[in-house]
């Protein structure tokens, strides 16, 4: 099975990539308080994760994907 790309939120802020073949829940993951994905692309994540955090313009998945292409981050 393909392992996706997810995105984990944490108490203290962090946030880290992360893959997982299954959907991602409090019971596989207790570190992470929340967690956004699947993403298509490494870049969507990592745009997401960067530039993210109280972004208007970057409210989803989607949104993570398509300024991740554009700005090519």
């Amino acid at each position: 099975m393909k392992r996706k790309i997810y995105l984990g939120l944490a108490a203290n802020l962090l946030r880290e990539i992360f893959r997982s073949a299954t959907e991602p829940t409090r019971e596989q993951f207790p570190q992470y308080l929340a967690c956004v994905g699947p993403f298509r692309t490494v870049r969507g994540a990592r745009f997401m994760r960067d530039f993210g955090m109280n972004n208007p313009h970057c409210q989803c998945v989607r949104d993570a994907e398509r300024l991740g292409k554009k700005y090519n981050a």
